[in-house]
């Protein structure tokens, strides 16, 4: 299979290119820096770089290829300034419009389009439980721009469509889960706010995997959850980082001290949705780690 990851020089993009080539699948990836970093020192042949300029310029550089897989955005992880929540917004409509162009401009077309999405779609909630039939409701600034997100990604004509609305991903080294753990690593490690909001997970691996499972899986499309079968509340998957690590869940933070260091950007940890991986389940697809204890030792190489 020939796939082109956009946004694949970013965490999840990294993980996934390692995956595909070691079925031994042909991966391209398009980004701002594309052919400057052509043929990197150890890159297998089945490896290639574009940027979006000569994807534009020459779609033909990209004929054949069997799926697009769209991971690139502006990080959510800074403080959302006006200016900022505009960047986070615009790059996603711009990444869409652009693959939308691609799409048209090929003469043979790829069969899949993956663009990968939030599960903010469900909008903030403590009691409320949301799988993939469950409609977008935009309570704060991160929902609404996943709505407009989908919306332009709806514009891709592609026959098949999947939007990958994904959870905290989970890995030992990158992404928002060391920042987490670091407070238990120092001992200080307790629930965050009331500790009642929802915290919907995924380990690296899964998503992987099931993003591969997307690909291969001809009867998926449509929003589909990338998060874990068993969702926690933040007290919980506190109490699960601290028996994980050997050390204490004890000392816990005030929703006011967050949010007098992030601003509004807090929500993303003082609040949360309960979202459940219904369609892929029901598809078939299992997860390595379903649990937060599964997950976590793994991540802790803990037996």
């Amino acid at each position: 299979m020939r796939v082109a990851i956009a946004g694949g020089t970013g965490f999840i993009g990294k993980a996934l290119t390692k995956a595909l080539l070691a079925r031994s699948d042909e991966v391209i990836i398009i980004s701002r820096a594309g052919n400057r970093n052509e043929s990197p020192i150890g890159s297998p042949k089945t490896l290639r770089y574009r940027s979006w300029d000569d994807v534009a310029r020459t779609p033909s550089l990209l004929e054949g290829i069997d799926a697009i897989i769209n991971l690139s955005g502006e990080s959510i992880n800074q403080r959302w300034t006006a200016d900022a929540k505009h960047r986070v917004l615009q790059s996603r409509l711009t990444a869409a419009a652009r693959i939308a162009a691609l799409h048209d401009a090929l003469v043979h077309k790829p069969k899949v389009v993956i663009n990968a999405s939030g599960i903010s779609a469900y909008g903030m909630s403590l009691d409320g439980e949301f799988d993939e039939s469950s409609p977008i409701s935009v309570t704060d600034f991160l929902s609404g721009v996943v709505k407009e997100w989908e919306r332009a990604a709806d514009s891709i004509p592609a026959e098949r469509l999947v939007k990958l609305r994904v959870g905290l991903v989970m890995d030992r080294a990158e992404g928002a889960f060391p920042l987490m753990a670091l407070p238990y690593k120092l001992f200080g490690g307790g629930r965050i706010g009331s500790g009642k909001q929802w915290l919907s997970w995924i380990h690296i691996d899964d998503i992987v995997r099931l993003m591969l499972f997307c690909l291969d899986n001809d009867s998926i499309s449509g929003a589909v959850n990338a998060s874990a079968p068993n969702p926690l509340r933040n007290d919980a998957f506190g109490r699960a980082i601290g028996n994980a690590m050997g050390r204490p869940h004890w000392f816990p933070v005030p929703a006011f001290v967050l949010k007098a260091a992030l601003g509004e950007m807090s929500v993303l940890i003082l609040e949360g949705q309960r979202a459940l991986p219904r369609k892929s389940m029901e598809l078939g697809f299992t997860f390595l780690y379903p649990t937060a204890e599964s997950c976590l030792n793994a991540i802790f190489a803990r037996k």
